[in-house]
């Protein structure tokens, strides 16, 4: 189906018949859950032919395609976003409204997939976003998470956790594709033989398995005919019901293979303060990279490919060392089913992987007991012994001494080092700042980069502009589009010419009055979320993300006091009336950064009920901040707060949204700030604290 010639009535008789087809209703009868899914399924039917198509064309053209293996992914709602990408949102929107719908209504009724937490998901779904749109065969790979990471209360100020049913109504967007399911195994014993010629050969034997089911979801580029795939798996039984059991009458014994099998897509970071939330993560893990690496092996060898071509047709990129799993379970397959040599099976290994590290806080980086992984992943096991066997007998044969050899070994200290196993099993190994990929090579893994520095490069993060300016702030957009037009919703770099207008007085003029109109959008959400009502001609000071101590919401929250310690003791302290604005969810386990949330309402109860000074200063706390909040939170910002401890945060992503809103950053030199303050000076960053 043409979508360009899609024609108005064509598209109104397609909705309603969706609803009628799926809910025996008329648009009349709908609610607004059955409008959405509705108006989503005909979507999905309009963007179908461009998906089918694009994956035969890569199927005909032999394409090298990337593996995006990363445990979250943070899409946000998709609607809206598709119907812009489509260049169908103006037509869609026009539709609905003479039908007495409102499409803005619809899209507030979409749920956020709870696919992610933070940083780490939203960036994975940004690459998604900017591989189709500029044409790159791509697939993400991951969970499909049935309550995502939490849905977060705050209840007397604290932090509670609830499942997120994301999932209540089912996500119209995904297509679940049994035909390429795949066994996942787990425990055993490893079973070796030896055939004529003196080789070894491996098997797993009395193991627990389930069965990975995908889902795919499309992942549109902007206005072209590429429609990628995040590929989502579920876990199930391979004997989901035991019928003799539940004869017997014994009915939870009949359903628990099931249910062990769904625990391992229940939630994502269980919490792995005791061991079975351990195993559970190391499962996960485990599941959806066994799961990815059988299929695209399958497929390749479907297609005729040789395995020691397979490095010219696919890569595997690991988004931080989660799918660090991926580097042994490749070997598995290569040696253990394909029959290659170590040699060869490990140059094809090594040839396909990369990763991404994440993270300069040594403390950070990801361990696993030898004893638990032994147990759960015994071959898996096996085979990064031997990676790290040979490795250390490299470096001794190098003339490395014994403590140096410790240092840099996979396996020291009755752990798995996955930052080692990753960047020992990896071609290229990327920074996400330039701060940061100097700290990787200069103290953090400096040893590697002394080893290898071909391996070591800088790719710093960056944001989709499709979703954090022409989707969430439309207004801005259109001021945008007006002056320079619209190659910078493909090209960000063209927004520099918007400097041309920077002294224009009509320009600032619109440009101030579009932000007044962002912060009364937010005002009003803020009133019917928090029952507060706040002033849009206050400085809406605002800092939005994962609670951790080294992002120092704290900080924040200590200045407010100081403020409002000084209004109260100086009734002449000039300070101009502001709203400080926090979202943030804290790990389910982490019980300090609980209490800073705690600490912040604490705060805002004080502050906001304080006749004296509440006409000057407001506090308030966004409950389940998520994609969808942010989208409204970001265009309102006068000020953005980045303000982690200089040398711990990798890049960050926030300052750039807020940036791209127009936002005033105040922050240290971290991160990626440090680039920001590159492009737009000294004068337009205010940078304080140690460096």
């Amino acid at each position: 189906m043409d979508i360009e010639k899609i024609k108005k009535s064509d598209f109104q008789f397609m909705f309603q018949q969706n609803i009628k087809s799926f809910f025996r209703k008329t648009i009349a009868s709908a609610s607004d859950e059955e409008l959405y899914l509705g108006l989503a399924y005909t979507i999905r039917d309009f963007m179908m032919d461009r998906w089918l198509a694009t994956h035969k064309t890569y199927e005909q053209q032999k394409a090298k395609q990337v593996y995006y293996l990363s445990m979250e992914f943070l899409p946000g709602p998709l609607l809206g976003n598709y119907l812009l990408r489509m260049g169908l949102y103006d037509m869609v929107e026009e539709v609905l409204e003479k039908m007495g719908i409102s499409l803005k209504k619809i899209e507030e009724t979409e749920p956020d997939p709870g696919l992610g937490n933070g940083g780490l998901g939203r960036l994975a779904a940004c690459f998604l976003d900017s591989l189709s749109t500029l044409e790159y065969p791509a697939y993400g790979c991951g969970i499909r998470y049935r309550y995502g990471i939490f849905e977060q209360k705050i209840i007397d100020g604290y932090q509670i956790e609830s499942p997120d049913p994301w999932l209540r109504y089912g996500n119209p967007w995904e297509v679940k594709r049994p035909e390429y399911a795949v066994e996942v195994k787990f425990n055993g014993e490893v079973k070796t033989t030896v055939d004529e010629q003196g080789k070894y050969y491996f098997t797993l034997v009395n193991y627990q398995s389930v069965l990975a089911i995908p889902y795919d979801i499309p992942i549109l580029g902007f206005k072209n005919n590429t429609v990628n795939t995040l590929r989502l798996w579920d876990a199930q039984a391979l004997q989901a019901f035991d019928f003799q059991k539940f004869e017997e009458g014994e009915y939870q014994k009949a359903v628990e293979e099931q249910n062990l099998a769904e625990s391992i897509v229940k939630v994502l970071y269980p919490a792995d303060c005791h061991k079975q939330g351990k195993e559970l993560r190391l499962k996960q893990q485990y599941f959806f990279i066994s799961a990815t690496v059988q299929q695209v092996i399958q497929k390749y060898k479907k297609q005729g490919i040789a395995m020691k071509d397979l490095p010219q047709y696919v890569a595997f990129q690991l988004n931080d060392t989660h799918p660090a799993v991926a580097i042994p379970e490749l070997m598995r397959i290569l040696l253990d089913k394909e029959r290659l040599s170590w040699e060869d099976a490990w140059n094809i290994t090594t040839e396909i992987c990369a990763y991404t590290n994440h993270t300069v806080m040594a403390e950070a980086l990801e361990t696993w007991p030898i004893d638990l992984f032994r147990q759960l992943l015994p071959r898996i096991y096996q085979i990064i012994e031997e990676i790290n066997r040979r490795f250390c007998l490299e470096l001794k044969q190098r003339g490395y001494t014994e403590e140096h050899i410790s240092r840099m070994a996979i396996i020291s200290d009755h752990h798995i080092r996955m930052a080692h196993l990753s960047i020992v099993g990896s071609h290229a190994i990327n920074g996400v700042a330039k701060l940061h990929t100097e700290i990787l090579k200069e103290q953090l893994l400096k040893d590697f980069y002394q080893i290898t520095p071909e391996k070591f490069h800088n790719k710093t993060n960056g944001i989709t502009q499709r979703r954090w300016l022409l989707h969430a702030n439309p207004l801005l957009a259109t001021w945008v589009t007006h002056r320079i037009g619209e190659g910078w919703i493909t090209d960000l770099k063209q927004i520099e010419g918007i400097t041309a207008y920077a002294k224009d007085e009509e320009s600032q003029k619109q440009f101030m009055q579009i932000k007044y109109k962002n912060k009364c959008r937010l005002a009003q959400y803020i009133k019917d979320h928090n029952q507060i009502i706040v002033d849009p001609n206050s400085i809406f000071d605002i800092q939005i993300k994962r609670l951790h101590e080294y992002k120092r919401q704290l900080l924040n929250a200590l200045h407010i006091l100081y403020v409002y310690n000084r209004l109260k003791s100086d009734p002449h302290f000039h300070f101009y009336p502001r709203t400080f604005i926090f979202g943030a969810k804290a790990a389910s386990s982490y019980t300090r950064a609980k209490l800073i949330i705690k600490l912040i309402n604490n705060i805002a109860e004080i502050v906001n009920s304080d006749l004296a000074t509440n006409d000057r200063l407001k506090v308030i706390f966004i409950e389940n901040y998520r994609v969808s909040n942010a989208e409204i939170l970001i265009p309102g910002a006068d000020i953005s707060e980045q303000i982690s401890t200089a040398g711990k945060e990798a890049s960050g992503t926030g300052n750039m949204k807020f940036m791209l809103n127009g936002a005033i950053t105040i922050g240290t030199l971290d991160g990626a700030n440090v680039e920001i303050q590159e492009e737009v000076g000294r004068d337009n960053i205010f940078i304080f604290g140690l460096t």
